[in-house]
């Protein structure tokens, strides 16, 4: 028996959920897709959530173990991965326990399955039709695996299965330096393993502000990261006693395991596009409109199935989008393009706006405010005194064009720059930040110690 909604959405993820939420607010009948047991998608339950949920365990064994109490005391520990990632079942638990109540009050119908296109207006779940008016395609995406790399061996992993390591390690080999490469390097090289990060390009996370991306480059070297910069794959052999990831360069680097972060793939290739005409591209992803529309009108995709950005922030936004040209509403916010990056590296990077090179390229006049976290009270407080405050700023009108933040909690402190850097006309300017009182001390105080150092250069 066929079923029919006005919307489909495919994938539970935070795009599809952004989504369905709207559309079922707005009116709709909605249905949505999930072809795992549990709702949430990869993002909560073998992607943002768990490896954040590791991050947090590390950190927080790292920080008691540096306790001069228990140095003195000579207490050492031995935990392995599995045992830090236990902390993740009850983050996972309740997310979903969370998120079904959503659904649930919405009255949004999940239908657990795989859905396959067969025309143009219905999928197949479980050998059932399923009709739609609309469809929202959030699939997300999973590892890139080349065909090269023998990921059945139980030394090699990806993203997914870094989470699922059971043995003794020491030493890593990361191959890909990307936003998961950089993450995990980080994590890991809190363990005490060491790390050889191996990067294609010429410097890491070359999308970020240049001084952001140096800071990252010199805080990991500090640590202990063995970063290769501008390094091709020739072969990898993986043996009982470890691997070997040769490079064409002639280079031999030896570890324990290697986790593969060279890349993703968008989850299209079960969704029958032949079906319906839709094509993705030689990485799964879809293009899309900045509505989220493909090339068929009524059939929109969002989140990570589309590619970059890749954040579960900018995927609830942009299932927000989507269901919004549904229902035929103009978008609530100008401000859908100003969707801060978050690394969850040691320390955090987070940002907004432009960078210095962008801005120089289109020859625009600005200026640099910084504030040093060693300078700032509370970091000293908290012994967290490594990052930085970037403001970047329009020279005569002083609008705030980009902030960059390096260091502990970036990702929450970009929010009070994004917040400004919102507000129409005059509302978004330095002054905001040197004419406003911040509690102190805090780490909030950091924009008013870079806003007086941008003024300083002004004269």
């Amino acid at each position: 028996m066929e079923r029919q909604f006005d919307v489909v959405i495919i994938g539970s993820g935070p795009g599809g959920e952004g989504a369905a939420m709207q559309l079922a607010k707005g009116g709709k009948r909605v249905a949505v897709i999930e072809r795992y047991r549990l709702i949430g998608g990869g993002c909560t339950h073998w992607g943002t959530i768990p490896s954040k949920a590791l991050r947090a365990a590390i950190y927080q064994l790292t920080e008691a173990l540096r306790n001069p109490l228990l140095q003195r005391a000579g207490v050492h520990a031995n935990v392995s991965v599995a045992e830090l990632r236990r902390s993740a079942q009850s983050v996972i638990g309740q997310q979903v326990a969370l998120r079904q109540k959503f659904y649930e009050r919405n009255r949004v119908e999940v239908l657990h399955g795989e859905a396959k296109f067969v025309d143009k207006h219905c999928v197949e779940v479980n050998g059932k039709v399923v009709r739609s008016e609309h469809f929202v395609i959030a699939t997300g995406s999973r590892p890139y695996r080349p065909n090269d790399v023998d990921f059945g061996n139980s030394r090699i992993f990806d993203s997914d299965t870094i989470l699922n390591l059971d043995q003794q390690v020491n030493s890593l080999t990361i191959f890909g330096a990307g936003v998961v490469g950089c993450e995990y390097a980080s994590m890991f090289r809190n363990l005490d393993w060491k790390i050889n990060l191996i990067n294609n390009r010429g410097r890491l996370l070359d999308f970020l502000d240049d001084e952001i991306s140096d800071a990252l480059s010199y805080h990991m070297r500090e640590r202990g990261v063995v970063i290769r910069h501008n390094e091709e794959l020739d072969r990898i052999e993986a043996s009982d006693h470890g691997v070997v990831t040769f490079l064409k360069s002639g280079k031999e680097i030896r570890s324990d395991i290697l986790l593969w972060a060279a890349g993703r793939t968008g989850n299209t290739d079960r969704l029958g596009l032949d079906q319906i005409g839709l094509k993705a591209d030689g990485r799964g992803y879809l293009s899309v409109d900045e509505r989220g529309k493909t090339e068929l009108p009524h059939i929109y995709a969002v989140g990570d199935v589309v590619g970059f950005p890749s954040l579960a922030s900018a995927a609830y936004t942009q299932g927000r989008v989507a269901a919004r040209d549904i229902l035929g509403l103009a978008e609530s916010s100008g401000h859908s393009d100003q969707i801060p990056s978050g690394i969850y590296t040691s320390p955090e990077i987070s940002s907004i706006g432009k960078t210095e090179r962008q801005l120089t390229e289109e020859k625009i006049p600005y200026e640099v405010g910084i504030a040093h976290f060693k300078s700032i009270a509370r970091a000293q407080l908290t012994e967290q005194t490594a990052g930085v405050l970037k403001l970047l700023f329009h020279r005569k009108t002083l609008e705030i064009l980009g902030v960059h933040c390096f260091g502990a909690n970036a990702t929450e402190i970009i929010h009070i720059g994004q917040a400004i850097m919102a507000q129409p006309g005059p509302g978004n300017t330095l002054r905001y930040f040197t004419d406003s009182t911040f509690n102190y001390p805090t780490m909030a105080e950091a924009y008013r110690v870079a806003a007086l150092n941008g003024f300083n250069r002004l004269f």
